[in-house]
């Protein structure tokens, strides 16, 4: 869903919560920012189907007919908007501080705070440390993460370029995206392959550039009783240990320093680390979020990897 048909939905449901009396469409079109003021058809259209949608999220709008009036009102009723009171256990308030501390560096960090301190404002103990003794592997620095998100939601095909596993090679994808599953702290999106004709699983990290959708939302059908795990379930490729060579800054990356095997101090404003690692692509995830402060020097794959996230971003 674009940013601007979010606000659209957004200020529509204020607007008819915040009313004393149900408004007309016109009075909606007048007041909520979003709707074509120009063409009666456009918005006639675009105000049916966004009701269905907050009626489909399970927003009532009312509809109210009144017999002086030549057309019908809406409104929200507040007493059926708002959620009841919620209480939960304790063990399900700490399954909800580990879930956002899943999401705190996803592009739902946001969101997943939120949704914490309105249970705090609604009385409920959400003890925030409950999970610091559960260590969490999940990592969402992907580039790709948001789009196939989103994706996945809209079941929308999506269209991407990605190195196979052991080869420097790029080839296009078109992919009807089933879900995006964690296994062992990597990211995969689980889908059937149109070029192939198969279902197939392919790890986030591995694709290199921009993913673009085709087509409309909802074109997406995901198959009856598919289990998404058991597709991402092939053993890790065997990959070796291996040594990287980085530059860093002086003063910065504490975290890096503290997981080097050596740090050798230089005279030129950067020290140089060595760091052990089995995957590229981690590494390159890890270190491009550290930005200017870092350099990989070797191995060359590695540095090629960093490379291409910091393109992809920048793109």
């Amino acid at each position: 869903m674009s940013r601007r048909k979010t606000e659209r939905l957004l200020n529509l449901v204020i607007c008819l919560l915040a009313t004393r009396r149900p408004l007309s469409a016109e009075q909606i079109r007048q007041a909520v920012p979003g709707y074509d003021r120009d063409g009666d058809e456009a918005f006639q259209r675009m105000f049916e189907r966004d009701k269905n949608e907050l009626r489909e999220i399970g927003i009532p709008i009312d509809v109210v007919r009144d017999p002086w009036e030549d057309e019908p009102g809406y409104r929200i009723e507040r007493e059926s908007y708002e959620l009841p009171e919620i209480t939960l256990e304790p063990d399900e308030a700490a399954v909800l501080g580990l879930a956002a501390q899943v999401w705190q560096r996803a592009s739902l960090a946001e969101a997943a705070s939120g949704a914490l301190l309105k249970l705090r404002a609604g009385g409920v103990a959400t003890d925030a440390s409950a999970g610091d003794a559960l260590e969490l592997r999940l990592d969402t620095r992907d580039p790709a993460f948001p789009a196939l998100w989103d994706a996945v939601r809209d079941r929308r095909v999506v269209r991407f370029d990605y190195r196979g596993a052991g080869s420097e090679s790029v080839r296009s994808r078109l992919v009807e995206p089933w879900g995006v599953v964690s296994r062992r702290g990597r990211w995969y999106l689980a889908g059937f392959d149109r070029g192939r004709e198969a279902p197939r699983a392919f790890r986030l990290s591995r694709i290199t550039g921009q993913v673009t959708t085709v087509g409309r939302p909802g074109a997406v059908e995901v198959p009856e009783g598919v289990d998404l795990r058991a597709m991402v379930g092939f053993p890790d490729e065997p990959m070796e240990e291996r040594t990287a060579v980085i530059r860093v800054r002086q003063g910065a990356c504490e975290g890096l320093r503290q997981l080097a095997a050596a740090v050798h101090a230089g005279t030129d404003g950067w020290d140089e680390a060595e760091l052990r690692f089995t995957d590229p692509e981690r590494l390159a995830g890890w270190m491009a979020s550290l930005g200017s402060d870092v350099e990989v020097v070797e191995p060359p794959d590695a540095r090629e990897a960093v490379i291409r996230r910091l393109k992809g971003a920048l793109a």
